[in-house]
């Protein structure tokens, strides 16, 4: 399998699994995979967050307000792998309950990763809504 094979399988594997559970008001698969090095960030679509201590509250605020996710669903759009690094750009559509509250919507995301310790971590969120 090749380095970009490898990588996309554990963004189909791992990353999809993290993204589902924090829909469903579980942080911890996500933050299992979130480089625990700085610098880390989210630029969001509700909330931003700059280094280590903030992008860990953002991940609690999430999971204590969406639940009950009926829908994930990760349509990848370009992506690419260079050493230690790696991005990836598309578009999330998720239905959700946001605070007890059905939803869905669409957002595009942008990603950027570092291998750490010979594992993928995510260290860069940018994601907005695609409904414009």
């Amino acid at each position: 399998m090749s380095e970009r094979e490898d990588f996309l399988a554990w963004v189909g594997s791992d990353l999809y699994e993290a993204e589902l559970a924090i829909h469903n008001g579980d942080p911890a698969p996500r933050r299992a995979l979130w480089s625990r090095e700085e610098p880390v960030s989210v630029l969001g679509a509700w909330r931003n967050a700059f280094g280590l201590r903030e992008v860990d509250e953002l991940f609690t605020h999430l999971a204590e307000t969406f639940s009950a996710c009926t829908s994930y669903a990760f349509e990848l759009r370009a992506c690419d792998v260079v050493g230690d690094l790696a991005w990836t750009a598309g578009f999330e559509r998720t239905s959700v309950s946001v605070h007890g509250e059905p939803t869905s919507y669409t957002l595009r995301v942008t990603q950027v990763y570092r291998r750490e310790d010979g594992e993928w971590r995510v260290a860069h969120r940018h994601g907005d809504s695609a409904e414009m």
